[in-house]
C-alpha cells in the first residue's frame, strides 16, 4: 500500500512539473511595473488613447487606439493603433517577439513598417530587458475592443479626426479641404 500511494505521489508530482513547464511564461509584477512606467513616460497614451487629443483622455479605454490621425504629406493618414491584447482590433495575436521587434525595427508581424510617426527608432534603443518590459505591460492591460481607422493614402478620403502638417509659411486657411 505505501509504495501505491508514492508511485500516485511521484506521478501527481511529474504531472506537476510538467504543467508548470507547459505553461505560457508570465511577466512578474515587477516586469509589468517596469513596462508601465517606461510607456508613461514614453508618451504612448498620447498617440494611442481615444480622447486624448481633444483633452479628455478616455481612460476607460486607455492605449485601445486613437480617434485622430495625423497626416504625412506624401505618405497618407495613420491613427495611433490599438495597443491592448485584443485579438481582433488590437495586438492580442502578436507575441511577445513580435512586440519587441516591432518596438526595436519598426516592423509589423505582417511585414509592413510602422507609421512614421511611431518614434521606434527611439525604443530601438531600450535595453533588451526594458523592451521586454513594455511588451510585458502591453499584454497585461484589459483588452479594449476598439478598431481605428485604417491608413489611408494620400488624397484618400479620412474617416476620423486628422492632424495636418502645413509647409513652412501656409496657413490653415489655405490647407487643402
Amino acid at each position: 500500500m505505501f509504495r501505491k500511494e508514492a508511485g500516485f505521489g511521484m506521478l501527481a508530482a511529474v504531472v506537476m512539473v510538467a504543467s508548470l513547464l507547459s505553461a505560457p511564461a508570465r511577466a512578474d509584477d515587477a516586469e509589468i511595473a517596469r513596462g508601465k512606467y517606461l510607456v508613461t513616460i514614453a508618451g504612448c497614451n498620447d498617440c494611442h488613447t481615444p480622447g486624448y487629443f481633444f483633452g479628455q483622455p478616455d481612460m476607460a479605454r486607455y492605449l485601445g487606439g486613437s480617434d485622430v490621425a495625423f497626416e504625412i504629406p506624401g505618405l497618407g493618414a495613420f491613427a495611433g493603433p490599438n495597443l491592448t491584447p485584443d485579438p481582433e482590433t488590437g495586438i492580442g495575436k502578436w507575441s511577445t517577439e513580435e512586440i519587441v521587434t516591432a518596438l526595436q525595427t519598426g516592423k509589423r508581424p505582417d511585414g509592413r513598417e510602422l507609421a512614421p510617426i511611431m518614434p521606434w527608432h527611439a525604443f530601438a534603443n531600450l535595453t533588451a530587458e526594458d523592451v521586454a518590459s513594455v511588451a510585458a505591460f502591453l499584454k497585461s492591460l484589459t483588452p479594449v475592443d476598439h478598431k481605428v481607422p485604417d491608413p489611408v493614402g494620400p488624397g484618400k478620403t479620412v474617416t476620423t479626426f486628422l492632424f495636418r502638417i502645413l509647409p513652412p509659411g501656409e496657413t490653415a486657411a489655405a490647407a487643402p479641404k
